[in-house]
């Protein structure tokens, strides 16, 4: 598995994950699969969350607009 922060990148074992994820190091696990630092300024899953949100929005916006001119209102 390997450590990512920056342009900085270790390879670790498993004893020494908790240790880098609190040091704020992002960890890549051998099948590919990344476990995000808690430490970053935003965490991941926040950022996800509001990704999620903004693509939700973007959609409604869409429809709306979409009623809009097939009524004629534009």
């Amino acid at each position: 598995m390997v450590a990512v922060k920056a342009n900085k990148q270790y390879t670790i074992t498993e004893a020494e994950k908790k240790s880098y994820l609190a040091q704020g190091y992002d960890i890549i696990g051998d099948n590919g699969a990344v476990e995000h630092s808690p430490q970053a300024t935003v965490p991941y899953a926040e950022y996800e969350k509001a990704q999620a949100e903004i693509a939700k929005l973007h959609d409604e916006l869409a429809q709306v607009r979409a009623a809009k001119t097939k009524k004629g209102e534009a």
